[in-house]
């Protein structure tokens, strides 16, 4: 499994690496996995809300269906359109080409791991 330190991960296998004022958001190689094949990303709309520890996605799979948290409260400026016609992106490539949304900050993010520390986590079994 790839970690990168560019990234903060979240105790439910989000990731966020922040370029500039942006915060883009996806999900880790272990949450792809654990959800099993996605079939259905339900993104929100630009200019939607999100609040810091707060659901602002659903991916849907052929086990369950999850939401992704996010990290910061803020305004969703973009999402991954792509999403839409291929959700398999996220378990193909879920640290690139399978981001799922970007968010424009209103306040500071929180206290997510940095890689090493995830590590950590899934090494414990948690």
């Amino acid at each position: 499994m790839e970690l990168r330190s560019d990234r903060h991960y979240g105790q439910t296998h989000e990731w966020y690496r922040q370029e500039g004022s942006v915060i883009w958001l996806g999900v880790t190689e272990q949450g792809q996995d654990l959800l099993g094949d996605v079939v259905y990303v339900q993104l929100p709309r630009v200019g939607t809300h999100v609040a810091l520890g707060s659901p602002c996605v659903t991916l849907e799979s052929v086990k369950a269906a999850s939401d992704v948290i996010s990290p910061v409260d803020g305004i969703v400026i973009a999402v991954n359109e792509a999403l839409e016609d291929s959700p398999e992106l996220i378990n193909d490539d879920p640290l690139d080409t399978g981001w799922i949304l970007k968010i424009e900050p209103t306040g500071a993010p929180g206290e997510w791991m940095s890689a090493d520390a995830y590590q950590q986590m899934l090494a414990a079994g948690v």
